[in-house]
């Protein structure tokens, strides 16, 4: 669907708006913390963009899941790594694709349990739309109007891949 070039494009493009946005409001050294998996990938190429001084975070929200009981323990945890105290500072928390917004609000409450940030600012290479929760990115890379069923996937990290998956009562399969 989208081809690496075009996605590094969308990328610098978010890096451009994070940019003007943190000028607005005045924010210096803000943190980068990357949702696992998609989320860190972009997280990494904003993050080196925007040079930004301060190693960047990362999260696996997978045990701050509220669907953690039915769908059980995902296969590939890894540990969150937040190497920066998170107590008033300013926090660009990134993400591959916004749906619903349950990803997103786990990615909170795990940053939450670290401490109280000054603002988190939500950035997304991709907004789907279907929120469940009052949940909306700031930074948005590209809107899509999905019909019932399908599904965004990120693969990468070299190159990154974006397409449209077609779910089936046996899986997901490609489109």
């Amino acid at each position: 669907m989208t081809e690496p070039d075009d996605l590094e494009r969308l990328i610098a493009d978010m890096a451009g708006q994070l940019r003007s946005l943190l000028e607005q409001r005045n924010i210096r050294e803000p943190l980068m913390i990357g949702i696992h998996t998609g989320g860190v990938w972009v997280a990494e190429r904003l993050h080196r963009l925007l040079g930004l001084a301060e190693e960047m975070g990362t999260l696996d929200i997978s045990f701050y899941r509220d669907d953690f009981t039915r769908i059980g323990m995902n296969p590939q945890v890894r540990p969150s790594k937040l190497p920066f105290s998170v107590d008033d500072r300013h926090i660009i928390l990134v993400d591959d694709v916004l749906y619903t917004g349950r990803t997103v609000r786990a990615a909170m409450n795990e940053i939450f349990d670290y401490g109280r940030p000054a603002s988190i600012l939500l950035a997304a290479l991709v907004d789907r739309g279907g929120r469940e929760l009052p949940i909306q990115a700031r930074v948005v890379g590209k809107r899509l109007d999905l019909e019932p069923g399908q599904q965004v996937k990120l693969t990468g990290p070299e190159p990154l891949a974006l397409s449209i998956m077609q779910s089936s009562e046996r899986g997901i399969r490609g489109k």
